[in-house]
């Protein structure tokens, strides 16, 4: 992303290249599902192989089926990261080994 470009402006641009390429026309919630899974298996390849270009370009992968997906239900990313955000922000809990985070409970 170029400091002049904003995650709003990149969101435009993946919705209006799906739509100038037929994917939103010819495609369903469903699929752009199924392909984000897709991308995030070759996340986790990257992952498990280190390779830090490979991660980059799969994350951005899964950004853009994402994005896509969102766009069928009238949804943004930005919209709802910040619901997720409203729900996780007072959250106490804690981390333990093997990366499980255990909530408190209220």
């Amino acid at each position: 992303m170029t400091a002049t470009q904003s995650f709003e402006s990149l969101q435009s641009n993946v919705i209006q290249w799906a739509l100038d390429r037929g994917i939103v026309q010819n495609s369903n919630p469903r699929a752009q599902l199924l392909k984000m899974f897709s991308e995030a298996g070759e996340l986790a390849d990257g992952e498990a192989k280190g390779r830090l270009d490979d991660i980059e370009d799969a994350v951005g992968d899964v950004a853009v089926c994402l994005i896509i997906y969102c766009h069928f239900y009238g949804l943004t990313v930005p919209k709802c990261l910040d619901s997720a955000w409203h729900e996780i922000k007072d959250r106490k809990g804690h981390m333990i080994e093997g990366g499980v985070f255990i909530k408190e409970e209220k």
